[in-house]
């Protein structure tokens, strides 16, 4: 129909107008992600090149306070923190020549930085053993020569040149992790109100089409008594078409929405996580307290990364989700190709495409076809019959030998019947009227799969103008039951445009 060829188009403009918006939403999310984490991993190194080069200055300064005092005073408490100072020393310098060490800037920044260290602390040394010697004025003396203010201001001009390079960047870094935090902010924004446009879109078209088959069908009913079994045929296409419309709509809005959920849910926590760390960064001239590192190496360590990978894994489900969707999709609207069809010929050729998956659980195939050629479409019967066979290899039980059989034969005048039976796991008989649904599976899930094997055949099969129904015992094996036309051609000419 009409409405029909409508429908299709505006459902496939739908999706690929989704499908982009969702691709510039997920990569856009995940490169801001992505950009924060980055930043925060350097903010970090940052903080800590700047913690180092502070503890250094600061032990040298107490080194020179804890001698001036000793000189002045002569009191020996005073040598206290000069000792401690001395001890801590060659520790910090160490920690601070690897972290600079990786970055040639910093290295050039603290060029001479050593020797100024290494001259100061024997100045103070010579000093404070010319007075333990009881040589007073020599130790003052050398004071006097202000050679150690000297070394003094070396140690201050480079090491203040470094911190003052550091909080630049600091700066800079802060400003650009806010600036990407508000650009996620504003991306998961516009992603709400883009997704709700989709999905309104999707929703409207259709319920515009369920309309629209609620009319045709209202039509049909008013059609000349002589057309009753005709108008009886047309009205349950419509009735298995509304429910499929209906199946449709449900995964559009329930099946697609749930990773969406989970992406905002985890966006959440991202900004959560943004929180801690900002209260790290931004601790201006304090230091940050024990429970904002570790609530700052958490985010780093845990919370960013789990996000992330939820964040992932949801797109790819999505992802899934979305090309079985057009699969069907695009299937179902391929123009049919009606040629004649050996349809033993076709079985036999596909049932050797699984012969030694067969064979090698000693099981067999067996074949029996009473028909003779009839009007097809090869591509179609191919998808059919690979699929059912490949699952009943898939599905077989461990241990017992598989056989699978099928029996062709004519049903009517215008009909083929084609029974595929096997002696698998089967189906258990809750399960039996789902089984053809979109992304639905039965039984034990130790299969890789996504749920559209059966749905995809019977999709082909109505779109030949047959269909297929299922009987199965649990443990014993199944059975599917194809009815085909036996000339595609007039069910071609018979459908509108």
């Amino acid at each position: 129909m009409k409405s029909n060829a409508y429908f299709f188009r505006s459902t496939l403009l739908a999706l690929i107008v989704g499908i982009a918006v969702l691709v510039v939403i997920v990569g856009s999310s995940l490169w801001l992600v992505q950009l924060n984490s980055e930043y925060s991993s350097r903010t970090t190194e940052l903080r800590r090149l700047r913690s180092f080069a502070a503890d250094l200055l600061s032990t040298i300064q107490d080194a020179e306070t804890g001698q001036r005092g000793y000189l002045l005073t002569g009191d020996a408490s005073y040598l206290s923190p000069y000792n401690k100072a001395v001890a801590e020393l060659p520790a910090r310098r160490s920690r601070l020549t690897e972290l600079v060490a990786a970055d040639s800037e910093y290295a050039g920044q603290l060029k001479g930085l050593d020797t100024a260290i290494d001259l100061k602390m024997a100045e103070l040394k010579t000093a404070l053993d010319y007075a333990q010697q009881s040589r007073m004025p020599d130790a003052i003396a050398l004071v006097k020569t202000n050679t150690g203010e000297k070394y003094m201001h070396d140690i201050r001009s480079l090491l203040g040149t470094f911190l003052a390079t550091i909080d630049r960047r600091l700066v800079g870094m802060v400003s650009d992790q806010l600036s990407a935090a508000q650009n996620l902010r504003w991306v998961m924004i516009c992603a709400a109100f883009a997704i709700g446009l989709v999905l309104a879109g999707a929703v409207t078209i259709i319920f515009q089409h369920i309309r629209d088959l609620s009319r045709a069908r209202e039509a049909v009913q008013i059609l000349n008594t002589g057309l009753e079994e005709r108008v009886n045929e047309r009205t349950q296409d419509l009735m298995q078409a509304n429910q499929e419309i209906q199946r449709f709509a449900y995964i559009v809005t329930h099946d697609l929405r749930a990773p969406l959920v989970n992406i905002m849910g985890f966006l959440s926590e991202l900004e959560n996580s943004l929180k801690s760390l900002r209260a790290y960064v931004l601790a201006d001239e304090n230091r940050p307290n024990e429970t904002e590192i570790r609530e700052a190496r958490l985010a780093v360590e845990e919370d960013l990364p789990e996000a992330v990978g939820f964040i992932r894994s949801s797109t790819q489900k999505m992802d899934s989700l979305i090309n079985a969707i057009l699969k069907i999709s695009r299937d179902g609207r391929r123009k049919l190709q009606p040629e004649q069809i050996d349809l033993k010929g076709l079985l036999e050729a596909t049932a050797a495409s699984v012969h030694h998956q067969i064979a090698d659980t000693d099981g067999k195939a067996e074949i029996s076809v009473t028909v003779g050629n009839f009007i097809a479409d090869r591509f179609s019967l191919d998808q059919i019959f690979g699929n059912l066979f490949d699952n009943a290899v898939k599905y077989q039980v461990k241990g017992r030998p598989l056989h699978l059989r099928v029996n062709a034969y004519r049903e009517g005048r215008d009909r083929i019947r084609v029974d595929v039976r096997d002696n698998g796991r089967g189906i258990a008989k809750q399960d039996l009227d789902r089984v053809f649904e979109l992304f639905r599976r039965a039984g034990d899930q130790d299969q890789p799969g996504e749920g559209i094997g059966l749905a995809y055949v019977r999709s082909l099969i109505r779109n030949l103008g047959g269909d297929i129904t299922v009987e199965s015992e649990l443990g014993t094996g199944s059975i599917f039951r194809l009815v085909l036309p036996s000339d595609l051609t007039k069910i071609v000419r018979s459908m509108p445009a």
